[in-house]
């Protein structure tokens, strides 16, 4: 069986998030206070995206996963829908570089079928150009749901059973989690979610079995470094039980 991982203790005393989730909400709100269109919403995000990417980078962060894009987001109206495949791809000609730089390394994560052969080129070079990096693991969560992150880990474990590779009584919590979009990363320990909203939508449901949950009314392209230190800085102030009393976890920290 799992069991939740604690964040790393700095040097600072302060006992930041190793795997920060983000649902960046708000961009088409954004654009229309503004009265621009809603694709102009989504190209001041990126903005926001890079300024966070940064921060995250400075702090300490191991691993940012960003919710770009939904299996949900294909309802959208086919002109915004084109517009954010054509930004997604803009992203990864000209942003991929500037990770590499910075030691980032770049994953997405979701299901790619979904995508234009041309994404899925450059999405499958992206990876292999920042594959050897060791600084920040930052993940994309494009056309991903947690439902169907689950459902394909299953299926995999089920063709196991089916090769006999694997028995079915050898199938724990643990199995199913190496079989997941993220396996090998930290679970979440702080999903932070923009714009008012107060849900996941679908977003890294087993990953976020502990995480702290964190609400700002802030749309996303108004969120920015000093932010995102707001939402570290109200992590670092809660106590995490992990289903643990109150005495329990002052005697493990001692």
């Amino acid at each position: 069986m799992t069991s939740p991982q604690s964040p790393q203790p700095r040097s600072d005393g302060e006992t930041l998030p190793r795997h920060v989730a983000i649902i960046m909400d708000g961009n088409n709100r954004w654009a229309k206070a503004r009265g621009m269109s809603g694709v102009r919403g989504h190209h001041a995000g990126v903005e926001a995206v890079r300024a966070v990417i940064r921060r995250a980078a400075e702090r300490g962060v191991e691993t940012l996963t960003l919710f770009a894009f939904s299996s949900e987001n294909w309802k959208r109206p086919a002109a915004e829908v084109n517009a954010l495949m054509e930004l997604f791809l803009m992203a990864l000609k000209r942003e991929v570089k500037k990770l590499h730089q910075h030691d980032i390394r770049l994953s997405v994560i979701g299901d790619r079928e979904g995508f234009s052969a041309s994404i899925q080129k450059y999405i499958a070079q992206a990876e292999a150009l920042t594959g050897d990096n060791r600084g920040l693991h930052l993940v994309i969560a494009a056309n991903y749901g947690g439902r169907w992150d689950i459902a394909q880990a299953a299926r995999r474990l089920a063709e196991r059973v089916a090769a006999d590779e694997l028995a079915p009584a050898a199938i724990d919590e643990a199995a199913l989690d190496e079989e997941l979009s993220l396996a090998g990363d930290a679970p979440v320990d702080l999903c932070i979610r923009t714009s008012g909203e107060r849900r996941i939508s679908n977003f890294l449901l087993w990953q976020m079995a502990y995480a702290e949950l964190y609400f700002t009314p802030t749309l996303w392209p108004d969120f920015g470094a000093e932010a995102f230190d707001e939402a570290l800085a109200d992590f670092v102030g809660r106590k995490r039980r992990f289903g643990m009393t109150d005495e329990q976890i002052e005697a493990r920290g001692a």
